[in-house]
């Protein structure tokens, strides 16, 4: 039997895993899918992937489960217990947890698993909107290599940069990385940018110059341009991003390391939580300069 052959449950159809699971869809494979609110999968429905009334269901007909929820709590909710995946789920699946969590959290999942011979791994995911759409994630795995190995080929349906970390846990290690240089870096680009407005010069074409030099990066070339046409609509919701920002917070304090520039990052998301904008994307960052300079 090839890897297509196998039947895929994906849980969580939101801003990214509704786009992950159409190129599940897109690459040939059976598609099963739950979501808490069902609406957001309809389009997946109509393209012929095949609604779960409950995580149990889906658990029990797959051979390869993905999940992509929005918090810890909401990954141990559909993990454990009576209806979770693990007591549901048939011996020799793979399970695959994309959230960004805790490495304690996939760790727990891993024994859970193992225990009922299972295999797990965690796999968060970075690019926001854009890669989920494209196809072009960046993805961090963590786990045993063999299991790595087998699944790779769904993974490469999600992703065009698919690192193997390590052990369980790796994965999600590799993502707190990712966000701690994010988090910083986009402090710099809310700067760079309000700096270049107030300046008068034309937002747009300082991007030009400084997107493709030294300062090139993602947030750069795929954020800016949406805070210069005032477009606060998330490719990644702020909520999720100070959720990241508290693990990465509390596993640096475990080690005993410092990350003031963490700690700026998250205390300027805060305020925005405290105004009551964590739905928006996280380039709503540029509101904060924005008011600061008027």
């Amino acid at each position: 039997m090839s890897i297509t052959d196998k039947v895929v449950g994906f849980i969580g159809t939101g801003v990214m895993g509704r786009s992950m699971a159409q190129h599940i869809l897109d690459n040939g494979y059976k598609l099963l899918v739950y979501n808490r609110t069902k609406a957001s999968a309809d389009a997946l429905l109509e393209n012929g992937a095949i609604w779960q009334d409950t995580v149990a269901k889906l658990s029990e007909q797959a051979d390869i489960v993905i999940s992509m929820v929005g918090y810890p709590k909401d990954v141990e909710e559909i993990y454990f217990g009576d209806n979770g995946i693990i007591s549901n789920v048939k011996k020799g699946s793979v399970i695959i947890d994309m959230t960004t969590s805790k490495p304690a959290l996939a760790k727990k999942i891993y024994i859970e698993a193992e225990k009922n011979q299972i295999y797990s791994l965690d796999a968060p995911v970075s690019g926001g909107d854009v890669g989920a759409k494209n196809g072009t994630l960046s993805i961090m795995v963590g786990g045993d290599k063999e299991i790595f190995e087998k699944v790779k080929p769904i993974l490469e349906s999600l992703g065009s940069n698919i690192v193997f970390q390590g052990s369980t846990g790796a994965g999600q290690h590799t993502k707190m990385c990712n966000q701690i240089a994010i988090a910083s870096n986009m402090i710099g680009v809310c700067e760079a940018m309000v700096y270049a407005k107030e300046s008068g010069l034309d937002m747009e074409t300082v991007l030009k110059s400084i997107s493709g030099g030294a300062a090139g990066s993602w947030s750069l070339s795929n954020l800016a341009p949406r805070m210069i046409k005032g477009d606060f609509e998330p490719g990644f919701y702020i909520k999720h991003f100070v959720k990241d920002m508290n693990i990465a917070l509390s596993e640096a304090n475990k080690m005993g390391i410092k990350l003031p520039g963490l700690e700026l990052a998250k205390g300027l998301y805060d305020e925005l939580v405290e105004e009551h904008k964590e739905n928006l994307g996280t380039q709503a960052l540029y509101q904060l300069y924005e008011e600061s300079s008027k």
